[in-house]
């Protein structure tokens, strides 16, 4: 998490998402810095639009708040398919994972 959050430090204040300056945040806060996490949060976040990606968790965790209500208003159990039901329950499953995972993040 500490990774993520020197991330965002680094992309709120413009800078270049890059090793040696995730480096020093996290030395300077006092966290032993693991190479191999340091190269994959960089790698991986050189494909990630950063702007983007909070502007999702913001949308996203309001509809999780009204999930509820509309599982109450969907027809009943009954009248679908087992398959059908399985691939709405996993869908839902993953939905409130991402918005749990995104909540704890800009949250």
């Amino acid at each position: 998490m500490e990774y993520v959050y020197a991330s965002l430090l680094l992309h709120y204040a413009k800078k270049p998402i890059e090793e040696k300056s995730l480096r020093r945040i996290l030395e300077a806060a006092g966290i032993e810095v693991d190479d191999v996490r340091l190269k994959a949060m960089v790698a991986a976040l050189k494909e990630v639009n950063i702007d983007e990606a909070i502007s999702a968790a913001s949308t996203i965790t309001p509809t999780v708040a009204t999930m509820p209500a509309a599982a109450s208003a969907a027809p009943s159990a009954e009248a679908k398919p087992k398959e059908e039901k399985k691939k709405e329950e996993k869908k839902e499953k993953e939905e409130e994972e991402i918005a749990e995972g995104l909540a704890s993040l800009f949250g």
